[in-house]
């Protein structure tokens, strides 16, 4: 079983080719291939080596050993050996050999390997939550995810599952399809006009609407300013850091036409998908966000309406581009809102 997974590994053709130092940590699964490899030589009580190190995270992500991870085969590591040695049928009286570590890293594939399986709800891009969480651990575990573990369902994220469920043989999930989406977002926007006419109601028997028209053709002048701070920018140079005109990066530019009208946002994408609320389809103004070089939000632009955006490209610096191109539409994760005072 570990030999087979192992093999299907993205990491298995690079792996023998780089000194032990290089994967020991960043494989997991190739580090089992080195972890049955050195079973072979029984490991005593009070040795220290990476073995046992190893062998102690493993223990303690499944519930075993809850001590100092510290590489020392001492007493609370014999314990939790000889417990799991019990759960799982094993003579072993404690003892770290080779049929205690292959059980237990055939019990900690098939943990991951269920959760390949156990995705209950669509999974849309954008989305965040605990589950995905766990799927991506899954996958950087079995090697199919070679990037951080953010909680973000994007594109990585998804060829990554789809690469893995077809390895192994399970039933493809996929992300929602276009046309769930969209008969998604008909039945929201539905039922938020619905609503948007019941408060209206509401509100026009306690008070007058000009206020409220007031704000919102201040907002609305607002962002065109915003638009226009970041239209004046198009030409300018790409640079990695940059929040200048005389250089941007992606959050810095985006950061830089909002600033010119004293709206204060974070300075990186990360920081500002975290703090702004997401939109079903975006207007005017709204930021959209893409997956590229890393899995989660790793690229920004702001909304021009008719499908444009204006970005900070590292390729031609501040430009317009279609939400359509084939490049931004498979990477694009979903578009969020500031909310303005």
């Amino acid at each position: 079983m570990a030999q087979n997974i192992i093999k299907q590994s993205v990491a298995y053709s690079y792996i023998f080719s780089q000194p032990f130092a290089t994967y020991i940590d960043a494989y997991p699964m190739l580090q089992n291939q080195w972890l049955i490899e050195e079973g072979e030589h029984l490991i005593a009580y009070g040795d220290h080596s990476p073995v046992v190190r190893i062998i102690q995270h493993k223990l303690n992500d499944l519930k075993y050993f809850d001590d100092t991870i510290d590489g020392e085969y001492g007493l609370f590591t014999e314990y939790a050996l000889k417990k799991f040695q019990e759960d799982h049928a094993i003579d072993g009286n404690g003892s770290l050999n080779k049929q205690t570590i292959e059980a237990i890293i055939e019990v900690e594939q098939n943990y991951y390997l269920n959760q390949l399986t156990s995705i209950e709800e669509p999974l849309y891009y954008g989305d965040q939550s605990d589950q995905i969480v766990a799927l991506q651990r899954a996958l950087y575990y079995l090697g199919f995810l070679e990037d951080t573990v953010d909680g973000i369902f994007g594109p990585l994220t998804e060829t990554a599952l789809l690469d893995a469920q077809r390895t192994f043989g399970f039933e493809e999930t996929p992300a929602v399809s276009e046309e769930l989406v969209e008969t998604i977002t008909t039945e929201s926007k539905i039922e938020k006009v619905d609503s948007e006419q019941d408060q209206s109601e509401k509100e026009s028997s306690t008070q007058a609407s000009e206020p409220i028209a007031v704000k919102k053709n201040n907002t609305n002048a607002q962002m065109e300013k915003v638009i226009e701070a970041a239209k004046s920018q198009t030409g300018v140079r790409y640079q990695w850091g940059g929040d200048t005109p005389t250089g941007f990066d992606c959050s810095g530019f985006v950061q830089y036409a909002f600033q010119q009208q004293t709206i204060a946002i974070p300075r990186t994408v990360s920081e500002i998908w975290h703090q702004t609320v997401p939109v079903d389809q975006p207007s005017i103004g709204d930021l959209v966000f893409f997956e590229t070089y890393k899995t989660g939000p790793s690229h920004i632009g702001i909304y021009l309406g008719n499908n444009q955006f204006i970005h900070a490209s590292e390729s031609k610096g501040v430009t317009t581009s279609e939400l359509s191109e084939q490049y931004w539409n498979t990477r694009y994760l979903g578009s969020r809102r500031i909310h303005l005072d």
